[in-house]
């Protein structure tokens, strides 16, 4: 990952683990443009041929900014700065013609940036790449890991769009190994199936149009603790997504606070420690005091102190990517929800006991039982 407008490299683990310390961000800095300004022409979406592969229902259903400011998009992000960019590598079986494109979700249009290269397999190829300035505009130095997580969650709107339009197999690239663009998701026409190589992620029941539309971030309070069924449908999906470097809990309040896991047969929940985290979560996540009263907190840990570049790229993506489809399920069971994603001093092992620098949180998803036809949506 590059910082915005510069071609130095970023030092990853060193700008990690400042984002961990508890030194707090300067004053806002300008932002700059809420979207990219793509150098080719504006082309129009051409409508879908049977079997093509919709591009424009793909992108109004993952990506595109519903209002004029652009804060107002489907997939959620740090301060709605928003700043992952979308370039798409368009093959046969398109409702684009072949070739690369620039995505501009304020217009809800492409640019045209060139022919496709040779090779280029059917259907698109989407690269999440980041305006770091966005963030950095307001979170400075706490900026580095909520673009990770803001790819993450834009990678996991694009995987559920193409679920919502019959796409039974989308590959979500979220290795971690490359810097610039940090994670990509290939879609093959929706009477296709993707190419190996990609993560896998269980199939569960197929998104609609309009919930995938719905989808909006539950301003605080989010009281009422969520039942067992509840969350569990809530752990069990974040650990199918985010295998891997990541380890899953939900910090739980009355009337019986503690700290939850998902069993080893799936199915149940066990107490891992007892009492109430809520309150120092609060803490931990910016001084946000209204986490200490919400009703529960989906919690993704892991990534090390020590952990190189590759690590804290792979972790954070695919957080950023399981906590998404996490808010999906918890809105299916009524509860209302909101990512969490600014985390200082955040050592979740050590506060447990266990040896300092090596299990800190690293996402979260903060959630309560106001029903999702209520929610005060922003």
């Amino acid at each position: 990952m590059q910082h915005a407008q510069e071609d130095r490299p970023l030092d990853l683990v060193a700008a990690l683990a400042r984002a961990r310390s508890p030194e707090r961000p300067g004053p806002d800095t300008p932002a700059g443009g809420a979207a990219r300004a793509w150098p080719g022409p504006p082309v129009a979406f051409p409508k879908a041929g049977p079997g093509d592969l919709d591009v424009q229902a793909l992108l109004r259903l993952s990506l595109a900014a519903s209002d004029g400011s652009g804060r107002l998009r489907p997939t959620p992000s740090a301060g709605a700065l928003h700043p992952v960019d979308t370039e798409l590598t368009v093959g046969t079986g398109c409702s684009l013609p072949p070739g690369r494109y620039g995505y501009d979700p304020l217009r809800h249009r492409a640019h045209r940036l060139g022919p496709r290269p040779d090779g280029t397999p059917p259907g698109v190829t989407a690269g999440l790449s980041v305006t770091a300035r966005r963030t950095v505009s307001h979170y400075g130095h706490r900026a580095w890991p909520l673009l990770l997580l803001d790819t993450g969650h834009a990678a996991a709107a694009l995987y559920l769009a193409a679920r919502a339009l019959g796409v039974s197999e989308p590959e979500v690239r979220l290795d971690g190994l490359a810097g610039n663009p940090p994670a990509a998701v290939y879609i093959p026409p929706p009477d296709r199936r993707g190419l190996g190589g990609s993560a896998r992620f269980p199939k569960s029941s197929e998104p609609t149009p309009a919930e995938l539309l719905a989808r909006r971030s539950t301003p605080p309070p989010l009281p009422g603790t969520p039942s067992q069924d509840a969350l569990r449908a809530v752990l069990a999906t974040a650990a199918r997504a985010g295998t891997g470097d990541l380890r899953w809990c939900a910090a739980v309040g009355p009337p019986r606070p503690g700290l939850v896991e998902p069993g080893p047969d799936g199915a149940t929940l066990r107490l891992w420690a007892a009492g109430d985290a809520r309150p120092t979560l609060a803490a931990w996540a910016a001084g946000q005091a209204w986490i200490a009263d919400v009703g529960a907190v989906l919690l993704a840990h892991g990534c090390p102190a020590d952990a190189d570049a590759p690590h804290i790229r792979r972790a954070h993506l695919r957080a950023g990517f399981a906590v998404h489809l996490a808010q999906v399920t918890a809105r299916r069971h009524g509860l209302a929800a909101r990512p969490v994603g600014s985390w200082q001093q955040a050592d979740l092992g050590a506060a447990l006991g266990a040896a300092p620098g090596r299990d800190w949180v690293v996402h979260a998803l903060a959630l309560g039982t106001r029903p999702a036809d209520e929610e005060n949506t922003t």
